[in-house]
């Protein structure tokens, strides 16, 4: 599948950044307050994680959500996002360095991939909040997760985004997709590339007086992101 090599592609990229970090680099603040880049590699280190335990589960009968219904208000309520918090930053603390989430994140996101090529094809899965997903959707929610953090440890550590080609091309399209005919051609029009989109969208970046001013003629309603 298309996605299992984005999620691949990205998922190899970050552990490479990650290897590389100096100790205190890990104590950096991040644009995702109060984590700091430990905190936020250690959140997405076990996002991609759950595939692992998700495929050792029973299958649900059946998909009901796709991966554009699983980023929805629902998931970003005050009490979903405390607890989100809370648990990356126990997460973060549980290691002893810097390098040891590095090499779990390294170790974790190979266990994910190999559980995901051995799959059969068409594989239902269920989500931590209940939801009944193709296992292809929900990879789709992992290289979001992946990559659009990846943004914002690239800015925590002040480098250029990596966010690579397959990953941003999956990403984009997951918007693009999502915002329906409202938001045909717009990237075009105003002069984004793809990663200008991907941080346009999920507010990454803020929107130009001018930008703003056709995304609301447009009415164009991106995903809901935290």
């Amino acid at each position: 599948m298309r996605v299992i090599e984005a999620f691949r592609s990205e998922a190899a990229r970050l552990a490479e950044v990650l290897a590389g970090l100096a100790e205190p680099d890990f104590t950096r603040p991040t644009p995702c307050p109060p984590w700091t880049v430990r905190e936020l590699a250690a959140h997405v280190g076990t996002g991609a994680g759950r595939v692992v335990g998700m495929l050792a589960a029973p299958a649900p009968p059946r998909a009901e959500v796709d991966a554009a219904r699983y980023f929805g208000p629902a998931k970003f309520t005050p009490d979903t996002d405390a607890a989100r918090i809370d648990m990356a930053r126990t997460e973060g603390a549980g290691f002893g360095s810097g390098r040891e989430l590095a090499e779990d994140f390294a170790r974790t996101w190979r266990a994910a991939y190999a559980a995901s090529v051995a799959a059969p094809p068409g594989r239902v899965v269920r989500t931590r909040h209940g939801d009944p997903m193709t296992l292809e959707e929900f990879l789709v929610t992992r290289v979001v997760e992946l990559g659009v953090h990846g943004l914002d440890l690239a800015t925590a550590l002040d480098r250029e985004p990596w966010l690579t080609e397959p990953a941003g091309e999956l990403i984009a399209g997951l918007l693009t997709g999502a915002a329906g005919p409202a938001g045909a051609g717009l990237a075009e029009e105003l002069g984004w590339d793809r990663l200008t989109l991907v941080a346009k969208a999920t507010g990454r970046q803020p929107l130009t007086t001018p930008e703003r001013a056709e995304v609301d003629r447009r009415g164009v309603r991106w995903l809901a992101f935290g």
